[in-house]
């Protein structure tokens, strides 16, 4: 876990990167574009993709929607499309937390893919769903060399076609720094509780 992390097993358990300083996450903010979209516009590029690339995150373990997410996985399914699950070996708050919820919603086990196989994918995915991740798939690791995360090996979704990111609010993950993909070009945000979202995402794509 620490060496995913690119960080000491101490500071793994006893601090986060940043101070968490919402008021100046919400300040640097101000100047910058968050495109929000509807679930029934979300629902018509999922029906509608080749292939998506579902990232589970902490998000989906709070709302206990990780049946919704195996439904919606169905649903795309049968319209044609591929599914896959891009898991980071610390989402969540234990390793192997997104293994063990998706085996409860009987997601085989064999459309699960650890970072290293399914990074080169995310290039000729159409959609990657966020799903309440933060950290794990924030770019700054990769292209920041100031930012405190820098060096962590992240799931590089912002290289898909189409980025949906499922989140209650703007707030920071763990790290309690600003996540850049928020504001990417490709990126759109669904704001809501996960569970919620996602239902309303599994009768949109199959009634799409």
């Amino acid at each position: 876990m620490c060496k995913a992390m690119n960080r000491s097993f101490s500071n793994v358990l006893f601090g986060a990167f940043g101070g968490g300083d919402l008021t100046a996450v919400a300040k640097s903010a101000g100047n910058k574009t968050v495109r929000e979209i509807s679930a029934e516009d979300a629902a018509i590029q999922l029906a509608y993709a080749q292939l998506v690339i579902i990232v589970p995150g902490y998000g989906m373990a709070v709302s206990q929607a990780q049946h919704q997410v195996r439904e919606l996985a169905d649903e795309i399914e049968k319209r044609g499309g591929t599914v896959k699950f891009a898991i980071h070996p610390v989402a969540g708050r234990m390793p192997g937390h997104m293994n063990v919820l998706l085996a409860e919603a009987n997601v085989p086990y064999d459309k699960l893919y650890d970072m290293d196989v399914i990074n080169p994918e995310f290039e000729r995915a159409d959609v990657a769903l966020v799903i309440g991740a933060n950290d794990i798939v924030n770019p700054a690791a990769r292209n920041d060399t100031s930012s405190p995360i820098h060096g962590m090996p992240i799931l590089e979704v912002d290289k898909a076609k189409s980025v949906i990111v499922m989140k209650r609010s703007m707030n920071p993950g763990f790290a309690g720094i600003e996540n850049e993909l928020f504001y990417g070009e490709r990126t759109s945000m669904l704001f809501g509780d996960a569970k919620a979202s996602l239902t309303k995402l599994v009768s949109e794509v199959r009634h799409a």
